[in-house]
């Protein structure tokens, strides 16, 4: 049966989805795929938030330990935000989806600018909203935006596609012997510093009681599957 679990969702992605087999940049094929798993829920009617990352193209961090400005580097991954969103928002405009792309920085002509109520009345009539820019301020993560914007848009669930079918008490992909875990929570994460989402983001998720739903996204049919409650990945919340 057709009847979701979730009536409004933030879906988190990182931006290495987006790369494909090169591990970095944009693959179209990759967007494309990408689009399609978000219509098979756009078509069950669920209201959808959309954040992608940046590591494909671009990470201040990582910029910022070689050298570079902090505040520099964040900009200019929150510019290769930008990148990714309207990427995607080419992709599912291809196959009649609704979508509106808005960012916390200004690039007036090429997405709006984003204001919570504009968003919400996006989303009131049927469009995916893709919000990109990460919160527009330097020092923080996408992870961090998807916790924000999920709570000022009401969303119900953090949706986090990785590569992996949820959190593991160590990286499933270098360990044979790494834990699944069904449910975990925010405190739990914490304490064991487990890296699903940064300590901001979690935090946020915590005080606001918005539970972090992880999940592989490279697994065809497994985001419907979620949003309709047959599958699970790893559920945080309190």
């Amino acid at each position: 049966m057709n009847n979701p679990v979730y009536r409004r969702v933030l879906l988190k992605l990182s931006g290495e989805v987006l790369a494909g087999e090169k591990g970095f940049g944009i693959d179209p094929e990759r967007a494309d795929y990408l689009a399609q798993e978000i219509k098979s829920i756009y078509d069950l009617g669920i209201s959808i938030g959309l954040i992608i990352g940046a590591g494909n193209i671009f990470r201040g961090l990582q910029a910022a330990a070689k050298g570079m400005d902090r505040v520099t580097g964040d900009y200019l991954g929150m510019l290769a935000t930008v990148m990714n969103s309207i990427t995607l928002q080419d992709a599912l405009e291809n196959i009649n989806c609704n979508t509106r792309t808005l960012t916390a920085l200004k690039v007036d002509q090429i997405a709006e600018p984003y204001i919570r109520r504009r968003a919400l009345r996006h989303l009131e009539k049927g469009r995916i909203v893709i919000v990109s820019g990460g919160t527009g301020n330097p020092f923080f993560s996408t992870d961090t935006g998807a916790a924000l914007r999920a709570s000022e848009l009401a969303a119900e669930v953090v949706l986090k596609g990785t590569k992996v079918g949820g959190l593991y008490d160590k990286d499933p992909m270098r360990h044979s012997d790494a834990v699944k875990y069904d449910t975990i929570t925010y405190r739990e994460v914490i304490e064991k510093n487990l890296r699903v989402m940064d300590l901001t983001a979690i935090t946020l998720c915590s005080e606001n009681s918005l539970p972090i739903q992880i999940f592989d996204i490279n697994s065809p049919g497994y985001l419907k599957d979620i949003v309709l409650g047959n599958k699970s990945g790893t559920i945080v919340s309190n």
